[in-house]
């Protein structure tokens, strides 16, 4: 059987989380925690190292995810979970300005780590927006030869097409 090690990367409150919760055939390692905002009220969930699902694409090949935490401030975590990993997807929450922006430095950081294929998957945009594709497309710099493919986190079929894009992408490198 061949393992595949991807990573899943994006910016704080992409949907990285629920991406591997949507679609991984074993219970979610995750290491989320309770964030508060400047005022100290609750902002919700982060993931502080990783996440961590499984999913079987053939009786042959195994796709093992790692979700990276997308807060700078947690880097580390980013070159760690980048070792031996043979492509990684870019979630991006593909509504938000911020969300787009952190994510060119985050390509930067992970081409530079590693010379592994990838896709950028564009959470929350439909397949048919081809406006902001283009747009996301443009505002991430990102050339032609990436995939850049709409997403629905919450998803599996969704999240399953993307992994699967990525894959074809691996192989396509490995020949």
């Amino acid at each position: 059987m061949q393992s595949v090690k991807v990573v899943v990367t994006g910016p704080f409150n992409a949907g990285k989380t629920t991406f591997i919760k949507s679609v991984s055939e074993i219970t979610v390692l995750s290491t989320e925690r309770q964030v508060s905002d400047i005022s100290g009220e609750g902002g919700g969930e982060t993931t502080v190292a990783m996440d961590f699902g499984r999913i079987t694409i053939s009786d042959d090949v195994v796709l093992y995810l790692f979700g990276t935490p997308g807060q700078e401030r947690f880097s580390f975590m980013w070159e760690t979970l980048s070792e031996g990993m043979l492509g990684f997807v870019l979630l991006v929450d593909g509504l938000s300005p911020e969300s787009i922006s952190d994510a060119r430095s985050m390509i930067e950081f992970f081409t530079n780590m590693s010379d592994v294929p990838f896709v950028v998957a564009a959470n929350k945009i439909a397949g048919d927006d081809v406006a902001s594709l283009s747009r996301i497309r443009s505002e991430l710099d990102l050339p032609t030869e990436v995939p850049l493919l709409p997403c629905d986190a919450r998803s599996k079929e969704s999240v399953k097409a993307v992994l699967l894009g990525l894959l074809y992408r691996i192989l396509e490198s490995m020949s």
